[in-house]
Order: C-alpha cells, then structure tokens, then sequence
C-alpha cells in the first residue's frame, strides 16, 4: 500500500481509469460479435443497420484510445466487405 499522499491518489485514478477502459474494450468486442451473429444469419436489413451501429463503436473506441485507427479502418472495411457479401 503507498504511503504518500501522490501515489495513494495514483492508485484511485488508476483504478478508475481500468474500469472506464474495461467498460469501453467490452463494448467494443459485443458491437463486433453482436455484428458477427447478424453476418452468419444472411439478413441484409438487419446487417446494414447493425453496420452503422457497430461502426459508430469502432470509431468511439478510437477516440478513447481503446484501438489504433488504423486497425479501426481495417475493422471497418472488413464489415463493410461482409455486409456487401451477403447481398
């Protein structure tokens, strides 16, 4: 356990932070599985809107750095490829 003031707060913060990350990283992955599912099923209507939805999460994570946006990109373009396949 720290004993100084500074790194009793480090740990509260970091705590927070960890929890905050972990909400956001479990969000991420259920958008991509929950997108996944719809994939395998072959419904085009439910896939396009799923593809919005799962893309406006992709991009979310971007920007609490939960993912690079390069691999942010390449996410999107697989999606947007397995959606065109299923048409």
């Amino acid at each position: 356990m720290p004993i100084i003031k500074s790194a009793k707060k480090r740990v509260k913060v970091t705590e927070k932070r960890t929890a905050l990350n972990r909400k956001y990283k479990d969000e991420y992955k259920t958008a991509i599985r929950d997108f996944k599912e719809i994939i395998d099923e072959g419904n085009v209507e439910k896939a396009e809107a799923q593809l919005k939805e799962t893309i406006k999460v992709v991009d979310k994570a971007v920007g609490k750095g939960i993912i690079h946006k390069n691999k942010a990109n390449r996410k999107k373009s697989q999606f947007t490829k397995m959606v065109n396949e299923i048409k």
